[in-house]
């Protein structure tokens, strides 16, 4: 069973009904003093099956072969690949969230019907409540290099430790790590932002900070530790990964070499030697580029305070049900240290080896009727994305529901796709001091995709839409303690830009001439 985003034309997108729905739940739930973790609403779909039986052949389906010579594989048009079963969708679902082992069947039987009452009073029907155990929780966990093409051997490895966005920062004395968000400047001077809590413990207080030269820096560095261990053993098992299918195609060019020397099956063994050959090689380049790369990345950034990127300037106070919006104020922002970035191309998000460019574009777009805009941003310039536009899908998924994608790139989880739910959600989080709420904009796991769309670590990643447009920073996620989020909270980039500009500015998120500025 999966979870799928409920249709923007939902009774309930209309003038507010949604957020008077949610608040009247809350309070109807508080009423039973249960202890609420979040408010979401969702859908369910899940595949039934067919049931093993026989099917009539028809045998004339299907195209005449017309002669092989016939055959032009362009004229093809994309096959859609289906479902072997029927599809099945939940009614739209007020999702509630619960603290862990404090909620009874005879309390959340009570409260369901108090809010299928009310329900009832608006005259809304096919509406399902479901409740379930979740612990909402924050996703943490020299010069960079320039992002390479798709056909560079390092193209797998690079993202952590290029100037591409998303990249893998941790405080240099805090065990945390996360992940950078956008580049800005102001005037000469580089800035990026990320989440707090990536770099200030929970227990440390929540003052407001701001950079004095009379205190010690709060110093912020490329990977910590562990985390750059664990990135060197990858390119390492990579290596030896490699190194073992070259053993292997070693063997198959000794047996097509005397297959040729002994005239058997020929001329096929000439071709097959020629192909292993040809593979070998590459992948011994790939090796020597490998190691190549691994030399300097150990020698360079080996000692962690080499790998020191820049210092917090400005980190508010973490806030939630922050005003006028009741969002979620989790911001903190880095001054880079430019000598590190000389090779900056601007806001530029990585896509990463996980998927191809056909694959992403499947993903974004399931419907042959709806015209793709997915195009990469090769020129670091990504809109920002409106909070009234997030409620105007540009896209429909395979039951023609209007739907809106998003992407990002995080530490831990690199690239994901999901879906955003114009349906914002409600999340209260339960301290010794009392309790904090918020409203949280949501991201759904894509349907097709068996992983969550984020985990943590990735806190801080910023979330765009396929055109390469801001969305929002990545804060938090639910779940019951497990490792991924069954959704993604998120604060509307635009927002948080808002607050960033009055701290500084002259703030901008574009450069008319990039180096220009780097030299400066």
């Amino acid at each position: 069973m999966r979870l799928v985003a409920v249709p923007d034309d939902h009774e309930f997108g209309n003038d507010g009904l949604w957020e008077r729905v949610r608040a009247k739940v809350v309070e109807l739930l508080d009423d039973k003093k249960i202890k609420i973790a979040c408010v979401d609403f969702v859908r369910f779909t899940w595949l039934e099956k067919k049931k093993d039986g026989e099917v009539e052949v028809d045998e004339d389906e299907g195209e005449d072969d017309g002669g092989e010579e016939d055959f032009d594989y362009d004229s093809v048009p994309p096959i859609k690949p289906i479902e072997d079963g029927d599809r099945h969708y939940s009614n739209p679902t007020i999702w509630v969230g619960v603290v862990p082992n404090t909620l009874t069947a005879d309390t959340a039987f009570d409260a369901t019907k108090g809010i299928r009452s009310f329900l009832n009073g608006l005259n809304v029907t096919d509406i399902d409540i479901a409740y379930r155990e979740t612990v909402p929780k924050s996703s943490v966990s020299r010069a960079l290099f320039a992002p390479v093409g798709i056909v560079d051997h390092r193209k797998d490895f690079i993202d952590p430790v290029s100037v591409a966005l998303s990249l893998p920062i941790a405080g240099l004395k805090t065990t945390m790590q996360g992940t950078m968000g956008p580049f800005f400047h102001v005037d000469n001077t580089l800035y990026a932002i990320t989440v707090r809590h990536n770099l200030f413990l929970a227990d440390g207080g929540n003052d407001e900070f701001k950079f004095s030269t009379a205190a010690p820096n709060i110093h912020v560095v490329l990977m910590g530790n562990p985390a750059f261990t664990n990135y060197l053993a990858s390119i390492q098992a990579e290596i030896e990964t490699l190194i073992d299918s070259v053993d292997a195609i070693e063997k198959k060019i000794k047996t097509h070499t005397s297959n040729m020397q002994h005239g058997i099956g020929l001329p096929q063994p000439q071709i097959d030697l020629n192909t292993h050959v040809a593979e070998r090689d590459r992948l011994r380049g790939k090796i020597n580029a490998l190691q190549d790369f691994f030399a300097v990345i150990k020698r360079r950034w080996g000692k962690i305070t080499r790998r020191v990127i820049g210092h917090v300037v400005w980190a508010p106070s973490i806030g939630v049900g922050v005003p006028p919006h009741q969002y979620t104020r989790d911001l903190c922002v880095v001054q880079l240290y430019k000598e590190n970035f000389y090779n900056l191309l601007g806001n530029v998000l990585n896509l990463g080896p996980e998927y191809t460019s056909t694959k992403l574009k499947s993903l974004f777009y399931e419907r042959d009727d709806v015209k793709s805009t997915f195009k990469y941003p090769t020129d670091g310039l990504l809109p920002l994305l409106t909070s009234q536009q997030i409620s105007n899908p540009d896209n429909k998924n395979v039951t023609g529901d209007p739907i809106r994608r998003a992407i990002k790139r995080g530490f831990t989880t690199k690239t994901t796709v999901g879906t955003i739910s114009r349906y914002m959600s409600f999340a209260r989080k339960y301290f010794p001091t009392g309790n904090l709420e918020s409203i949280e904009l949501p991201i759904l796991p894509h349907e097709n995709e068996t992983g969550t769309f984020s985990k943590g670590g990735d806190s801080g990643s910023t979330i765009v839409s396929p055109k390469g447009e801001y969305i929002s920073l990545l804060t938090s996620g639910t779940n019951k303690g497990t490792d991924g989020s069954d959704i993604t909270y998120s604060t509307p980039f635009e927002w948080a830009w808002e607050l960033v500009c009055k701290q500084f500015p002259g703030a901008n998120l574009y450069w008319d001439d990039i180096e220009a500025f780097l030299a400066a």
